[in-house]
């Protein structure tokens, strides 16, 4: 399991919500310093890719790299043996896996302990920017989608503005597919995380 991906999710939860005024309309600007659609969107890019690099270099000094690596590959294993011999009926095999299962679940606590340490350095600094910094330089929404992102059904993890968001003339959508500054900041993190965590040797992948 990719760890980045589930703290870069609960990192931008806070996004949907705001906590200090209980405003949605204090998320965005009216007048935003960055103003346009293209500027705004390559400066949000800009800020998902330096909070990676951010995130990559603390988790790159916290955490020690190999240990976690040789944990990650120990811990695959034991799985995929274990489920080999489940899947053959191998008794014997599967009883002499078995005696290891303290220890392994020791290991992916360790796996798990390590993998939030960065986070607690990070959440603050994060959460301070998303709500001092990025609001003032941008619009609430950032960009236009050609089709509708919200594949989630609900109201939580809206991407885009629907067609009756964008008719309530209250409401901080302008335009249907309007892509919200969180979900920009969200999708332009992911698609540079990897090659990031590639980059600063931070990845999880054990190729």
């Amino acid at each position: 399991m990719d760890f980045n991906f589930i703290l870069l999710f609960i990192d931008s939860i806070p996004l949907q919500f705001d906590f200090l005024q209980g405003d949605k309309h204090a998320l965005g600007s009216d007048d935003p310093i960055i103003k346009g659609l293209i500027l705004s969107m390559f400066a949000v890019t800009g800020f998902g890719i330096v909070l990676n690099l951010f995130n990559a270099l603390v988790r790159k000094k916290m955490v020690d790299q190999v240990k976690l690596k040789r944990i990650m590959k120990e811990t695959r294993s034991f799985q995929k043996e274990r489920m080999a011999a489940m899947r053959s009926k191998d008794q014997a095999k599967t009883a002499e896996l078995n005696k290891k299962s303290s220890y392994m679940n020791k290991m992916s606590m360790e796996m798990m302990q390590m993998n939030m340490r960065p986070m607690m350095i990070t959440f603050v600094p994060l959460i301070l920017i998303f709500y001092l910094v990025l609001p003032v330089l941008f619009s609430y929404t950032v960009a236009i989608s050609p089709i509708p992102l919200n594949v989630i059904p609900g109201d939580f993890f809206q991407l885009t503005c629907t067609a009756e968001q964008a008719a309530d003339l209250e409401n901080v959508c302008t335009d249907e597919n309007a892509l919200f500054l969180w979900a920009w900041y969200f999708l332009s993190s992911i698609a540079f995380s990897g090659i990031i965590m590639k980059l600063t040797k931070t990845s999880m992948d054990l190729g």
